[in-house]
């Protein structure tokens, strides 16, 4: 492909590089659900090799930049059309440090932590879905089945190092580039590769995990009752609903799954019994099970098949009031979404002061993700909702443009994220995942 000079490229990567034709491209040309088409793909297999290749990458210039790690973002950004991949996949360990500490790199799957941290009875806040990798969703924020009780990944992050714009690796902590450190926990993509996390894992034993589908005949009714229930459960209890498309004047489902962070069946049950009551229940099931038996309860091997352009709207709601409900209601009747979820966050998240890093909408109970196509008119119900919203979480978002950075971030975080983008990466070497351009002035 045009664009790319490969004769540069470093010895030390060359043997291990994917190019178009090549028997292992087609893993490049699909992530969970966009698709791509890269010109190059680099396979490093330690930390000096991601410094050869960020420096690489910034002597191609004008060329598309993705850093894959798994490749489940929804937004795709870790793949590109006609541009270069970093594939940090092979960065994949998961080394206990004793204690509750932890290693862990970017190209390791969320399952694979839980299958080293379950036996030790110790567990990371790491998404809903075991296929995650590391990488991406310790530098977005992190919402997971812990969350409402321990916080986002991010707040369990006490170090990290990173490869920034100049090919240079810095240890960013509390202690060490405490800027970067910041930046990295909510905005990581902007600031450089991650090449290793330490993480304070929490203890957690059993838990356990409800699946239950509810009947719904008044959407609007469900979603007041079911924000009720979620703000005043247990901080031990986290839960995501689902909905589709729902028709006025038929019966709707409802799909939920609930995770309560007890070892006792009796807590268990009394801890569900807010949300159990929030409509008349079709289904349900409910078994203790590990920390690692969640993380794998959906996850499929083999090679992802997404492709093309996902449409996705993502935002933060403090409460799922009467008007947002009806509003949220209506939207679904209309058909605008086909798969539209809402993830219980606060609790914990809430107790870290907003300030404290990058991703700065702590005070949020709700966060809502709507999929949708070009011509269901997802987009202008998501604009007339916005008013209702506060905020909104990038990894759940496809709309990659400079004014979703104004939602994404609240104005003192975006302010002070641009002054460490001119420090950091002044060229915008890492600007095709939400760029934070350092040349806008936002004063």
């Amino acid at each position: 492909m045009a664009g790319i000079d490969y004769g540069a490229i470093p010895e030390s990567l060359a043997v291990t590089a994917v190019e178009p034709g090549d028997r292992d491209y087609p893993r490049y040309t699909a992530s969970f659900l966009r698709g791509g088409a890269p010109a190059l793909v680099l396979r490093p297999k330690n930390p000096a090799q991601v410094q050869d290749a960020v420096r690489f990458a910034a002597s191609q210039r004008d060329v598309p930049l993705g850093i894959l790690s798994a490749g489940h973002g929804i937004s795709g950004r870790s793949l590109n059309y006609g541009g270069l991949v970093i594939d940090v996949s092979a960065l994949d360990h998961v080394t206990p440090r004793g204690g509750r500490r932890v290693d862990i790199g970017p190209g390791a799957r969320w399952i694979d932590v839980a299958r080293i941290l379950t036996p030790l009875g110790l567990a990371i806040t790491s998404g809903d879905y075991g296929g995650v990798g590391v990488g991406g969703l310790a530098t977005a924020g992190g919402i997971g089945w812990f969350a409402r009780e321990h916080g986002l990944t991010i707040d369990h992050l006490r170090s990290v190092d990173v490869v920034t714009a100049d090919g240079e690796l810095l240890h960013a902590s509390e202690d060490d580039n405490p800027d970067l450190f910041w930046a990295m926990r909510g905005a990581g993509a902007n600031f450089g590769v991650a090449v290793d996390f330490e993480f304070e894992a929490v203890p957690v034993g059993d838990v356990a995990f409800a699946q239950l589908t509810f009947a719904v005949t008044d959407v609007a009714e469900f979603l007041e009752n079911w924000g009720t229930a979620l703000e005043a459960s247990d901080r031990t209890v986290t839960a995501t609903v689902l909905l589709g498309a729902t028709r006025r004047g038929r019966a709707n489902y409802a799909q939920a799954t609930v995770v309560v962070d007890s070892g006792d069946s009796d807590v268990v049950l009394e801890r569900l019994q807010p949300i159990l009551r929030t409509a008349p229940l079709a289904q349900r099931s409910v078994a203790m099970t590990s920390y690692e038996e969640v993380m794998g309860a959906y996850l499929q091997e083999g090679r992802q098949q997404g492709v093309g352009e996902p449409l996705s709207h993502s935002a933060f709601a403090r409460h799922l009031d009467p008007e947002l409900s009806s509003e949220l209601a209506a939207m679904l009747e209309s058909g605008a979404s086909h798969f539209f979820t809402i993830r219980s966050v606060g609790g914990a998240i809430s107790d870290v002061p907003s300030l404290a890093t990058a991703y700065g909408w702590r005070g949020a109970n709700f966060a809502l993700v709507a999929l949708g196509s070009p011509d269901s008119g997802l987009d202008a119900w998501w604009a007339r909702l916005s008013p209702s919203f506060e905020g909104m979480y990038l990894s759940f978002e496809s709309d990659t443009g400079p004014e979703n950075l104004a939602v994404a971030f609240p104005p003192a975080h975006l302010t002070r994220l641009r002054g460490l983008k001119r420090t950091y990466d002044p060229s915008g070497l890492f600007r095709d995942n939400f760029f934070i351009d350092p040349d806008v002035d936002t004063e």
